[in-house]
């Protein structure tokens, strides 16, 4: 500010209306040292800081250039002006400067508003500090000094919604994907998604077999309606959108399919009717969304690596603010996670399928006993986050009428534990027709496991039923011992020296003789059957000889029986179960 346009003579009295800070002002060391008032000058009027000062009726008397930069407002413009008319949206602390003429002590204020010159941070916020000024013992004012912390403001609250953000995301975490299941990581996804990030959330995906109805024109995508989740009131406006098939069909260039393609989300707040109808294109469905009060559409990619699995539409009405930039990277970071457990899931399903499919095609056709000796079986695949094992059963006959029963346990799971699981049953089968002695037959099978490469090793129960001799002659490769359950009731688990699993080619195996009178039943099992969290598995044997198993009765509902009592329909791991018995000459 040019020195003319000071109103006051007080506020550098010792100044003339020449440039200020030249008068030199002696001192006793002999050097001439600029006057003070020349220095306060040059201090107030450089400073960024806005300076004001204003008479003891709260009328500007002086501003210094910091405050007309920041203000847009000239400083003639503001002499002789109360303090808040000038800028009428920037908050006047009357009551404080009041405060400051009454008692002079000095306060701090935050002083708000907005001016003529524009902030990227939208509202500026000033932290000020109010003097009392005097003169000759009579108050005469009041000086305001302030500093803009409108950026640090903006900055707290960016790491306030980043904070948010990451909490949400971090929610996701633990609320989305927590199955390997399609559908329920799907409803998942909008239940998190509806209420926290918008009022509507709506989950499709790409439909892969198009079972049930035709498959889409060539171009076409066909999304799966997943799940849609609103307050009960929107979801009765919103259950038709996209018409009553279970899907709606994408073709090129709509906004749904651009946003698939190019894997980039789409936003339109306060969307116009014409907007809407891009995103439906259909006019019928633009007025299912204002019939719900719909007013704001964000939809969000389900990506992973190369393709988009599905889409989110959320929608925003009523009251609802428009979605912000940060909604969008925060939608953004849920779906990409739920998009990976969603693909994850479609995999996992995928081998499940086939795996399941070879190991039953693998155990529906074992070699049939010899007529006298009565087989059953069972197998039940996990049913929850596990992949289908390598568990597998065989009955073989011999010469002689003999009867090989087979129980064995692939490590791991999955499609490979499968193709091992056939490999190991398939030379169990060749090595049986050697007529080798149980123990040597593991032997045998051990080393050809190890020659021809099977990486996976096999834990192996054999029994050799031998009904003219009315005995069974058992040798296990690290199995769990069978148990024989009597008809009065009585069982016991047999006591079996276990060898190394086959694979090891460590074979070392020793066989057990003991007689089975003809109405015993032979339970060969997996440990899926026994092994339960806390419980000793040695234990969980044993448990198996005080259940109450009608082996006087039908195998079939032997194996019912103790399915049921052992197991609530949904087990932790595969399950296979033999049960064999003589069968009596009347039979």
């Amino acid at each position: 500010m040019n020195a003319e346009r000071l109103p006051s003579a007080w506020l550098f009295p010792e100044t003339t209306d020449a440039p200020p800070a030249m008068t030199p002002e002696p001192h006793v060391d002999g050097v001439d040292r600029p006057c003070a008032c020349g220095l306060l000058r040059q201090i107030v009027e450089g400073t960024s800081a806005p300076v004001v000062i204003v008479d003891e009726h709260l009328r500007y008397t002086y501003v210094n250039p910091a405050w007309t930069a920041v203000t847009g407002v000239a400083a003639a413009d503001w002499v002789g002006k109360k303090f808040g008319s000038v800028l009428p949206d920037v908050q006047t602390p009357d009551d404080v400067l009041i405060e400051v003429l009454a008692d002079g002590k000095p306060r701090e204020v935050t002083v708000t508003g907005n001016t003529l010159v524009p902030s990227s941070v939208g509202r500026r916020i000033w932290r000020s500090v109010f003097h009392r000024l005097e003169s000759h013992g009579r108050v005469i004012g009041v000086c305001g000094i302030g500093v803009e912390v409108s950026n640090l403001r903006q900055y707290l609250e960016d790491l306030e919604t980043a904070h948010q953000r990451l909490a949400l995301l971090d929610a996701a975490g633990t609320r989305v994907g927590t199955t390997l299941d399609v559908e329920t990581t799907c409803a998942e996804l909008a239940d998190f998604l509806s209420p926290s990030v918008a009022d509507v959330a709506a989950v499709g995906i790409v439909e892969e077999e198009f079972l049930g109805a035709p498959p889409p024109p060539p171009g076409v995508l066909r999304l799966r309606k997943m799940k849609l989740t609103a307050a009960p009131e929107v979801q009765l406006h919103l259950h038709e959108l996209g018409g009553p098939k279970p899907y709606i069909d994408l073709p090129r260039g709509g906004v749904t399919r651009n946003c698939m393609d190019s894997g980039r989300p789409w936003l339109s707040n306060m969307a116009s009717e014409e907007l809407l109808e891009k995103v439906t294109a259909d006019p019928e469905r633009v007025k299912i969304f204002r019939t719900a009060g719909m007013h704001s559409v964000l939809i969000v990619p389900l990506p992973t690596a190369g393709r988009s699995v599905g889409t989110v539409m959320l929608l925003r009405g009523g009251d609802s603010a428009p979605f912000s930039e940060d909604d969008v990277l925060t939608a953004q970071g849920v779906a990409a996670r739920a998009a990976t457990s969603i693909d994850s899931a479609r995999r996992y399903t995928g081998e499940h399928t086939m795996t399941l499919e070879l190991q039953r095609a693998l155990l529906s056709e074992p070699d049939r006993p010899h007529p006298s000796v009565e087989v059953a079986t069972r197998y039940l695949p996990s049913g929850r986050s596990a992949l289908v094992g390598g568990d597998w059963y065989d009955s073989v006959a011999l010469p002689g009428g003999r009867t090989l029963l087979v129980m064995g346990d692939v490590m791991g799971h999955g499609f490979q534990a499968a193709v091992a699981m056939s490999q190991y049953r398939s030379v169990l089968r060749t090595v049986a027709a050697s007529g080798l002695p149980v123990d040597e037959m593991l032997g045998e099978a051990d080393r050809r496991a190890a020659r021809i490469g099977l990486d996976r090793v096999a834990t192996c129960l054999l029994v050799l039923v031998d009904p003219e001799n009315g005995t069974c002659t058992a040798s296990t490769a690290g199995h769990l011992p069978p148990v024989v359950l009597r008809p009065d009731g009585s069982a016991e688990v047999l006591d079996l020296t276990a060898g190394p699993p086959l694979g090891t080619e460590l074979g070392d195996y020793e066989m057990t003789t003991f007689s089975l009178e003809p109405d015993a039943v032979l339970l060969l099992y997996t440990d899926g059957l026994v092994e339960q969290r806390g419980t000793d598995i040695d234990d969980a044997i044993r448990g198996l000889t005080e259940l109450s198993l009608p082996a006087d009765g039908s195998l079939e509902l032997l194996l019912d029986t103790l399915l049921t009592q052992l197991t609530s329909g949904i087990c932790e791991d595969d399950i296979a179960l033999l049960a064999a018995r003589q069968r009596c000459e009347n039979q």
